[in-house]
């Protein structure tokens, strides 16, 4: 009976363990080509679309087929997008020019332009004030536009330089200051921030996730770990390791998986065991500056983008030169046969 009872429990310990699983594994690469670098991927869930910044336009893909549906030009200096699907407008950051652009979702065209600030970078929509806000990392601010019309609102100084920010849903913003080791709360209808704490031990904070449920942000630091926030609190609870030059982020609430994409070809897929604990489950191996992510919450795909590189010249610094037509989109999936 005992032996008998043993393996009942061994059977159903591994059947547990065969359905909580998630591997996770490049399924599909599309190659787009075209030329320049990159940055922010953006899903439309709604749309099954995907923009992706390329130094002058977005450019517009279909998520199952990985197609080029179409681009949005004009941008000097693309950085961020942020969609508005109530109003079928999406936002756009114009990064040398210091503009913010709105854009029609059918047409792709420009239909609006508002000043913005030196560096205009990321971009995200807060539902609940239908405000679009800037981080604007050289001008240690955010700029705030009226969703509904494009135009400029206002201005919210910082005090430090902002990367990325995500929305709570409650009227309230977040974002991570880098040079201070920071996260910043906004009170997105007065325009204000209304609370800041420290990300110690995580040094220089690039992108963020949340996790809305448990009220928990994520943190992916330049310092090699992911720090976890309680946002009401507005302190560090934990911190886990990440591989290096983290600038993508994103949380799935379904399999309470964190992942953050890495510049050194790694992709960090961190379990969350509960709102304060949580344990490396996978590190996947991604091309070698395979820095933005971008995550569907309905399909729970990611994406993550690639290309070859040149060399720089003798002394100069910097990134890269992205070889011309080698800029490729990775479908990542958790596998099948895990679930």
């Amino acid at each position: 009976m005992y032996l008998k009872a043993l393996v009942l429990a061994l059977v159903t310990t591994f059947s547990l363990m065969a359905q909580t699983s998630t591997a996770y594994r490049i399924t599909q690469s599309y190659p787009l080509g075209g030329n320049g670098g990159w940055d922010y991927i953006i899903v439309d869930p709604l749309n099954h679309r995907l923009y992706i910044a390329r130094e002058t336009r977005l450019m517009v893909v279909d998520e199952e087929s990985g197609k080029l549906v179409g681009e949005v030009t004009g941008i000097n200096g693309a950085h961020g997008t942020a969609i508005v699907a109530k109003n079928g407008h999406g936002f756009a950051t114009a990064g040398e020019d210091k503009e913010v652009l709105m854009f029609d979702l059918r047409s792709l065209k420009i239909v609006s332009k508002a000043p913005a600030a030196d560096d205009a970078d990321a971009i995200l929509y807060d539902e609940a004030s239908n405000r679009v806000f800037t981080l604007n990392g050289d001008a240690n601010s955010s700029t705030v536009i009226d969703a509904s019309t494009g135009k400029l609102i206002t201005n919210i100084p910082l005090n430090g330089k902002p990367e990325y920010g995500v929305s709570a849903g409650n009227g309230k913003v977040y974002a991570n200051i880098a040079d201070k080791s920071e996260i910043v709360e906004i009170d997105a209808r007065e325009a204000k921030v209304t609370k800041r704490w420290s990300t110690g031990p995580c040094k220089q904070p690039v992108p963020l996730a949340i996790d809305k449920g448990n009220h928990r942000l994520f943190s992916g630091c330049r310092s090699g770990v992911m720090a976890v926030s309680d946002y009401i609190v507005g302190k560090v609870v934990t911190t886990v390791p990440i591989g290096s030059g983290a600038d993508g982020a994103a949380y799935d609430p379904k399999v309470h998986n964190v992942f953050v994409s890495n510049a050194d070809g790694t992709l960090s897929i961190i379990h969350q065991d509960g709102a304060d604990k949580y344990s490396v489950a996978q590190t996947l191996t991604t091309p070698i500056g395979s820095r933005n992510l971008g995550l569907d919450p309905l399909t729970h795909r990611l994406y993550v983008a690639s290309a070859q590189f040149g060399a720089l010249p003798a002394g100069a610094k910097g990134k890269k030169p992205v070889l011309p037509g080698t800029f490729t989109l990775l479908r990542i999936e958790a596998d099948s046969a895990k679930h």
